[in-house]
């Protein structure tokens, strides 16, 4: 009797999961877009715009299979939300080891401000090239 309760329990469990699975799909994160909110102190040249305060990042994969421009920077008020579109883009992804933050790799422009390169969210093992402009 107590063997048949531990294999109805266990049988139990193995159809939860199996169900919780199959309604995951392929994605795992549950999304094709991923996105942050950072804030530049200091101007950053994002694909010939200058950005600068409080940003939202939205990459949209979906997008990016589609060929469109895929990576949107958006003005953000903490309490209002996503605001102006600033910039899009079509990014060019890269295999990168996962990050634990987001990271930001930059280069350095004449008039002494910074040019965002290429980005990357944290937990993610691909990195995202920013066209010159």
């Amino acid at each position: 009797m107590r063997s048949r309760m531990i294999v109805g329990v266990f049988l139990l469990i193995a159809l939860v999961g199996a169900g919780s699975l199959a309604a995951r799909g392929d994605n795992y994160v549950g999304s094709d877009k991923q996105w942050t909110i950072v804030n530049f102190p200091d101007p950053v040249v994002v694909k010939g715009e200058f950005i600068m305060g409080p940003v939202l990042i939205v990459h949209d994969s979906a997008k990016m299979a589609r060929g469109e421009a895929c990576t949107t920077f958006y003005r953000f008020d903490r309490a209002a939300g996503p605001k102006e579109e600033l910039v899009s883009f079509h990014c060019t992804p890269r295999p990168a080891e996962s990050v634990d933050t987001t990271k930001f790799t930059t280069a350095s422009t004449d008039p002494g401000c910074k040019k965002l390169v290429e980005f990357q969210f944290a937990g993610d093992s691909e990195a995202h090239g920013v066209p010159i402009e």
